[in-house]
């Protein structure tokens, strides 16, 4: 159907220089990592968050969905970060998450805020991998009044980590009946909506990581 979007593979591809440039520019290879927060195999939220990262995908990022149930994770209790070493899910996760060069959170809505298990990941995370990275949000829920608090929610955890917010956040509401059966998002406004997050993460990215940017950074950061 003419329009739709549904779940495409992450597989990685690199960027291509734009067309029309009158001399070749080498990119930087952009990765951008998608942690999903929600546990279900084929829930609403890794349906939004794929279709986020088909955006990514199509401004020529190499893009990665981060299933949180396959990482085994301990639940944080405030220790340090030393005690969790002799967990691989959580050396995996940061390792992923550490290699990204820009992030986008998808979360559903369980009582008003963000799902348990992807406030568990972010607190075993830290500003490590965070620190100056480009970071957006999607999120879905069944009903129609509990988007803003879990986005609100995400603005403060992304402050918190130092990261960089695009302020073209996406909730998904009445997700069972935003999305068809085939997993394809039934509107189209919402579905470049949500494309559009992954291309904006991308776009920042990218201006970010150059080296004209680093340079302009350092100026600014050591300016006295």
């Amino acid at each position: 159907m003419r329009g739709m979007v549904g779940i495409r593979s992450t597989a990685t591809r690199y960027a291509r220089p734009e067309k029309g440039c009158k001399r070749l520019i080498q990119r930087e290879v952009v990765r951008i990592t998608g942690l999903c927060g929600s546990l279900r195999l084929n829930g609403f939220t890794k349906k939004a968050l794929s279709v986020a990262l088909t955006g990514a995908t199509e401004s020529g990022a190499v893009t990665q969905l981060i299933d949180l149930g396959e990482y085994d994770l301990p639940f944080c209790n405030g220790e340090t970060g030393e005690m969790y070493r002799g967990s691989p899910g959580v050396r995996r996760l940061r390792q992923n998450v550490g290699m990204a060069n820009g992030i986008i959170l998808a979360t559903p809505s369980y009582h008003g805020t963000i799902s348990g298990v992807l406030k568990n990941a972010l607190d075993l995370l830290s500003t490590r991998e965070f620190d100056g990275k480009v970071v957006g949000f999607i999120g879905v829920s069944g009903d129609r009044v509990s988007g803003a608090s879990a986005l609100a929610t995400l603005r403060t955890i992304g402050k918190a980590l130092h990261a960089h917010v695009i302020p073209s956040e996406v909730w998904i509401y009445d997700a069972a009946s935003a999305f068809a059966a085939n997993g394809f998002l039934r509107d189209d406004a919402t579905a470049q909506r949500v494309r559009e997050v992954g291309q904006k993460v991308v776009r920042l990215t990218q201006m970010l990581v150059s080296k004209e940017a680093r340079d302009l950074l350092g100026l600014w950061e050591n300016a006295d």
